[in-house]
């Protein structure tokens, strides 16, 4: 779940419109593929079931494998927000972060790994059993970092350098952390089973992060 935006920042009835079917185009296009397989559905297919023209489509999503990403976009630069929310409100990076990962596990966010619906769990089948996927989250996930880089170069710490190397670190820490998870629950455990451990594996490692890192 992403972080507060900005009130006055709230999209007009056009990019609602646009929200919107994006997300039909993309959760037809899941649907197609959690039953057929990624790569035995065709673009052509999900337009067709998804009642657009390719062209159309293709606005929306420049490749196929961003359908599926779709679910990824809004967190590339959540992080970045997390920390400039912080900052607003006084709150160190990593406190901010850390504050903002625990309550994602108590709430069962899906991209924390902590999550056994069965629909978030044949997501995941469909994500990691698939190169093409795989290969489009390193993506996203580089455009993540960048975004924390950024977010993090603008406080009073300043420097682009340190800025990008305790980015890596962090969104490195996020992914394992929510591999870990997604392992255990993978392999039989309960969201509830695993949530003590996963609080704690939180712990661990933001603490590592701040013995290490002046943010």
């Amino acid at each position: 779940m992403s972080a507060d935006r900005d009130p006055a920042a709230a999209p007009g009835l056009r990019e609602r419109k646009k929200a919107r079917t994006r997300q039909a185009l993309s959760d037809a296009a899941v649907a197609l593929f959690l039953e057929r397989g990624f790569d035995a559905v065709s673009v052509a297919e999900v337009a067709a079931a998804a009642e657009v023209s390719k062209p159309t489509l293709f606005r929306y999503f420049p490749a196929k494998e961003d359908l599926v990403l779709h679910r990824f976009a809004d967190h590339q630069d959540e992080s970045a927000r997390v920390v400039a929310a912080g900052r607003r409100a006084g709150t160190a990076p990593l406190d901010a972060l850390s504050a903002h990962l625990l309550d994602g596990l108590a709430r069962r966010d899906p991209v924390t790994g902590l999550c056994d619906h069965p629909s978030v769990l044949a997501y995941l089948r469909l994500l990691y059993g698939t190169p093409a996927l795989v290969g489009r989250l390193h993506a996203y996930r580089v455009r993540s970092e960048e975004a924390l880089a950024e977010a993090l170069a603008a406080g009073a710490e300043g420097d682009p350098l340190l800025a990008r190397l305790a980015a890596g670190q962090i969104v490195t820490v996020l992914r394992v952390l929510a591999e870990e998870n997604t392992a255990r629950i993978a392999a039989g455990e309960t969201a509830g089973a695993v949530a003590a451990d996963a609080v704690a594996a939180a712990g661990v490692a933001f603490r590592a992060l701040r013995e290490g890192l002046p943010y």
